[in-house]
């Protein structure tokens, strides 16, 4: 996960975990030309995903990924480039959207809910609301037919209003949602009175669920309901926190640095630099390794010995407490538990060859 704009940023979140990180300089030249170098040359396959984020990429300016597309061009050497762009859409223009559109790319836009749930957390440096500036870069990205998905913080105020949530959020012109919970903990270990609660959780999670397995399976894709499908007809989780072990997904900071984790950007998770250590060369380090393995060897007792344990992995090291367990273990447990039948049917549909779409009809009236 590359950030050219390292944790430069033209909005001033309430639950930002970046707001008090040194604020680095834009990517130069030579970083980026190095880590597009590397990245491609890391990867065994023929297909090379890059990801950009922040802070917010847009800040860099057009130009810089004009390179971007120039360089991987010059090293693709066979492969094929696939690229993601998270924003927050507040610069997103006609000119960005030509870009999207013209070389292929995939958007992620950050979008909270309705204007009332999204402006109370996402507001510009001024404190001024920014959902109509998103709402702007959504139209934008439809009418010239990018590729976007939609990634929503779940936080303790707009968990309260899933159903409301969900059907906003379908409405926008991509079937492609995210939920990612909010949940930083404090020096103590406990959760911020920002983060969503378990209960809450939990109850958005199976809330959206009801709704989207009556009305949108097969037409509205959530990431984690996939993930959880994926995961009851035997296949590994798409979604890292439900991984059995983590790591290799890397945070490079505008100046080369490379971390463990966009989660992890601290000095003791620090792997080294691009300039000094290529990024091949980082993957295999016994501290790369050790750091996803140690998910799964620091699993806690009640984690091993849960009948979800295959469904959860022991959800993100970052939401771990004191005791070794997710601070989200009991909103999990309840939407695993709940959604449990529904996936054995969709299940077991696609083991017969038949699409998971005539759940529906079992559910009607």
């Amino acid at each position: 996960m590359a950030k050219p704009a390292s944790s430069r940023c033209n909005l001033k979140c309430r639950y930002c975990y970046y707001l008090d990180k040194p604020k680095n300089e834009e990517m130069d030249d030579v970083t980026l030309e190095a880590f597009i170098r590397q990245q491609i040359d890391a990867q065994p396959g023929k297909d090379v995903q890059f990801a950009w984020q922040g802070g917010e990429p847009t800040l860099c300016g057009i130009d810089f990924f004009r390179r971007v597309v120039t360089l991987q061009k010059r090293y693709a050497d066979g492969k094929r480039i696939h690229n993601a762009f998270q924003t927050n859409g507040i610069m997103i223009t006609d000119e960005w959207c030509r870009f999207f559109h013209d070389n292929d790319w995939l958007v992620g836009i950050s979008l909270d809910g309705p204007a009332d749930l999204h402006d109370t957390w996402r507001v510009n440096r001024s404190g001024k609301p920014t959902h109509f500036k998103v709402m702007e870069a959504i139209a934008r990205l439809v009418a010239h037919r990018v590729d976007f998905n939609l990634l929503t913080v779940v936080n303790r105020q707009n968990s309260q209003h899933a159903e409301r949530v969900y059907r906003y959020l379908r409405r926008q012109g991509t079937p492609f949602i995210q939920f990612i919970p909010l949940m930083e903990l404090d020096k103590n270990g406990e959760p911020s009175a920002e983060s969503v609660t378990a209960d809450a959780w939990g109850e958005f999670l199976t809330t959206v669920f009801d709704v989207w397995v009556r009305e949108d399976v097969g037409r509205t894709y959530v990431q984690l309901f996939d993930s959880t499908l994926g995961a009851w007809s035997g296949y590994p989780s798409q979604m890292c926190a439900q991984s059995e072990t983590c790591g290799h997904a890397f945070a490079l900071e505008a100046n080369g640095d490379v971390y463990q984790c966009d989660h992890f950007v601290y000095p003791q998770h620090w792997l080294g630099n691009i300039h000094h250590t290529t990024l091949a060369e980082i993957n295999r380090s016994p501290a790369a390794i050790a750091f996803g393995e140690n998910k799964k060897s620091s699993l806690s007792q009640v984690c091993q010995e849960c009948h979800m344990r295959q469904l959860c992995n022991g959800d993100c090291p970052k939401h771990r407490t004191a005791d070794g367990v997710s601070a989200l273990c009991e909103g999990y447990q309840r939407f695993f538990t709940y959604t449990a039948p529904y996936m054995k049917v969709m299940r077991d549909l696609i083991k017969q060859h038949r699409s998971p779409v005539e759940l529906m009809v079992m559910l009607q009236p």
